[in-house]
């Protein structure tokens, strides 16, 4: 991703309205649907400034790997301990069968080859365990802000179903979510194209409004996995191996 991305992250992502009712999003959904072990060993790859690490830690011992050395050095301070370099797919040094989840959260999307990615992820994982996999949706929502983050692409509920039984796994729960908000999204994507405005900046709008969109996103929390959600800007799912 850009050096800008890295920096607004670090920036915003405890007061930005979508990071923080995401978290308690996939927060309600692994307490649902994780089946997790109390003792769970769990890892997320490509962890950024680590913002997700206390909430994955209250379902288990958390370990975190990020290439990027800046994001990585905030997501250590954040952890209590050092975060690993190890790149996908290979994880150079990582313990095989180690993990009872391994979590990519906006990951997937960077990486080239996805497949033999989640091929690697898959290797990490004890028996029963699972990845957590969230992913941006719709190709046609392609614009700067995938651009700056060095997107490969954006998923269809398909194209990632696919890649991740060509990866020997399986999807469980997969679901849009990031529904309520879409049409305001899909909006501002296709405006910013018709005025030549595409604009990549994701810092948070005035304070009342990320606090009403805080609140819209996270009305979708006792939904997402349980209930068929219209398209939304994301997809979700925990993928098993076959």
């Amino acid at each position: 991703m850009d050096r800008i991305v890295y920096d607004r992250m670090a920036a915003h992502d405890s007061t930005h309205w979508w990071y923080r009712a995401r978290r308690d999003i996939l927060s309600d959904y692994l307490t649902r649907y994780g089946a997790l072990p109390k003792d769970a060993r769990i890892l997320e790859i490509g962890c950024g400034t680590g913002h997700n690490l206390p909430m994955l830690a209250s379902f288990g011992e958390v370990d975190a790997i990020e290439i990027d050395p800046a994001a990585r050095a905030i997501a250590s301070e954040r952890l209590g301990r050092p975060v690993g370099d190890a790149p996908l797919p290979d994880l150079p040094g990582v313990a095989r069968g180690s993990y009872d989840l391994v979590a990519v959260l906006d990951v997937v999307e960077h990486i080239e080859d996805d497949v033999a990615a989640l091929k690697g992820m898959a290797s990490l994982l004890k028996p029963g365990g699972k990845i957590l996999i969230a992913v941006p949706a719709h190709q046609w929502l392609w614009s700067a802000h995938d651009v700056v983050n060095h997107h490969h692409r954006r998923y269809s509920k398909a194209s990632l179903v696919k890649a991740i039984a060509a990866a020997g796994l399986a999807p469980r729960k997969l679901t849009y979510f990031n529904s309520l908000l879409f049409p305001l999204a899909a909006a501002a994507r296709i405006a910013g194209r018709l005025t030549g405005r595409d604009d990549s900046d994701d810092s948070p709008p005035a304070k009342p409004l990320n606090a009403l969109f805080e609140k819209i996103f996270r009305l979708e929390r006792h939904a997402v996995g349980r209930v068929p959600l219209t398209p939304g800007v994301s997809i979700v799912t925990l993928a098993e191996p076959n």
